[in-house]
């Protein structure tokens, strides 16, 4: 093909081309403004020039103990200013961040460190009874380097023969890092919670990260200097991507360990916050607390939810106790939300039922997302736009990840025809808008966390008395939905909900375990198979 005119001579060269990194938005902001105030945590308060400084101290340390471009440093912490810090300075040596979940069991954290090669393990001391159990299961052995966070004055131990601020202070606070070779290099490593088999590690690469952290911004309509509580946990999509978001706008950062409401009325109150994210069990601990707990808003305060769409009168009760809810829609393999119920400013004079439709759907794409429809996966067409057709919801664009570590059929088959399916099935309505019907893959959202109905039904399947069962979603005011369990009983044996729980609970992780279980013949198909759509009623009213 010949070149252009505008091809000839006019080629890329470090002047004009650099590779997207969020890690620039925390080196301009320590420029810019260095003093301002970047991170708060209990007593404790860095500026933006400490926040680099510590972050870089840390890259440097890493540095020294021989990471390099390519390894994995993985960390089990807590909302703290550590793993704000790992977000910046494990990147900033060109490694990949692998943020664990601290609500998982040890032998998943022990798939989890061997899958993804991890060479450091930073990890806090609150966490050390499941890590020490996992290191234990482990084929990998990384280097263990302990985070004692003052905040914490529970037990636990020491499992490394470092601790991290000693770790920090054998780093450079002037270390010279450098911007990633290719902006398609990975920057994070971020685990699904499996629909079938073990976890898929899902990568994300610079550019995506630096341009999701900026849509952040616009679909939060951030202005200069936020105040972002913590009540996301960051290892859940890298904290959707904000760690970095908060830095382009010069934002503070309030660190929260623990989301409890009494904490989180007093940060709001003591540090004005404008924005926090949650599932919804964030706003029933808001709005369940005793009076005595409460304190008046500053201000209204911003609340972004993407689990399931919160109900008319927990959205009244939201807006009365002074907080704007907006929902948001995405996946892991989406960098977190991708998608936003944007709020027309006409539909604010339509009545409170049709308010909550409007609310109901997930909504349009951001704005650094090329594109987002509903299409049949068969024939890679989009459904017509009518509000009642369903079809698989997809993705594409460059926050959309690189695909899947060491599983390159799973990426292919999620890339198939040009598009990442998301396995969530939905409608198209209209004006443009995305609702979702169903989920392709049975997973259950609980409290903002994915949980694999398959998963709990294989530790079903082993009980000694289980002959079928099936797991469905049921929902649940506090928590969004809850596992539900419905159960066929092999002949002449007897178990009790009590047993079932039990059992479940001695083999899964404990926010995995089913809250109800039904003893019922299943309904099945002529071919045998079970219809999930028929038990998902049942539990409505289980």
């Amino acid at each position: 093909m010949p070149k252009i005119p505008y091809d000839i001579d006019l080629d890329r060269n470090p002047a004009n081309f650099q590779p997207l990194t969020p890690l620039s938005f925390l080196e301009r902001a320590a420029v810019v403004f260095p003093d301002h105030s970047a991170v708060i945590h209990g007593a404790r308060k860095w500026s933006y020039s400490e926040f680099y400084a510590r972050a870089r101290r840390l890259a440097s340390a890493l540095a020294k103990t021989g990471v390099k471009r390519g390894d994995t440093v993985s960390v089990m912490l807590a909302n703290t200013p550590a793993m704000l810090e790992a977000h910046y300075g494990v990147p900033m040596t060109g490694a990949v961040l692998n943020t664990l979940n601290t609500r998982l069991d040890a032998p998943i954290i022990a798939f989890t460190l061997d899958h993804a090669d991890t060479k450091i393990l930073i990890t806090d001391r609150e966490f050390s009874k499941t890590v020490k159990e996992a290191l234990a299961l482990a084929k990998a052995k990384p280097l263990v380097i302990d985070y004692d966070d003052p905040e914490f004055t529970g037990p636990g131990e020491r499992l490394g023969s470092r601790e991290y601020e000693a770790f920090l202070a054998g780093g450079e606070q002037d270390f010279a890092w450098s911007m990633p070779d290719d902006e398609w290099d990975a920057i994070s490593l971020n685990y699904t919670s499996g629909t079938t088999g073990d976890p898929k590690g899902v990568v994300y690469h610079h550019r995506g990260a630096y341009l999701l952290a900026l849509g952040n911004v616009v679909t939060c309509g951030m202005s200069k200097h936020p105040v972002y509580l913590w009540t996301l946990p960051m290892f859940h999509c890298n904290g959707w991507c904000f760690p970095w978001s908060i830095s382009v706008v010069a934002g503070t950062h309030v660190c929260l360990r623990w989301v409890r409401a009494p904490a989180m009325y007093d940060a709001i109150a003591d540090h004005k916050v404008t924005h926090l994210c949650g599932a919804p069990i964030v706003m029933a601990t808001l709005l369940n607390a005793p009076a005595a707990e409460k304190k008046p808003l500053p201000h209204v305060v911003e609340f972004f939810t993407a689990a399931a769409p919160p109900p008319e009168a927990v959205l009244a009760a939201m807006k009365t106790a002074g907080f704007n809810v907006t929902h948001l829609y995405g996946l892991t393999e989406t960098y977190g939300p991708a998608v936003i119920n944007d709020w027309h400013r006409q539909w604010d004079a339509l009545g409170a039922a049709e308010q909550a439709t409007r609310k109901a759907r997930q909504g349009v794409r951001y704005v650094p997302l090329e594109a987002l429809d509903v299409m049949d996966a068969q024939t890679m067409r989009a459904v017509p736009r009518d509000g009642e057709t369903m079809g698989e919801v997809m993705f594409r664009g460059n926050v959309v990840m690189k695909g899947y570590l060491k599983n390159r059929s799973a990426t292919e088959k999620a890339f198939e025809g040009g598009w990442f399916h998301s396995g969530d099935l939905g409608v198209m309505h209209p004006d443009g808008y995305i609702q979702l019907k169903d989920r392709s893959k049975d997973i259950i959202i609980s409290g903002g966390e994915n949980i694999s109905s398959i998963e709990i039904e294989e530790v079903l399947y082993k009980h000694p008395a289980v002959q079928a069962a099936a797991v469905v979603a049921k929902p649940d005011a506090k928590w969004g939905e809850t596992p539900c369990a419905f159960i066929e009983l092999k002949p002449g044996t007897n178990a009790s909900a009590e047993e079932i729980i039990a059992w479940c609970r001695k083999n899964l992780a404990g926010y995995k375990t089913p809250r109800h279980v039904v003893f019922t013949e299943l309904p099945k198909t002529s071919t045998g198979k079970i219809q999930k759509f028929r038990l998902r009623e049942m539990a409505k009213t289980a």
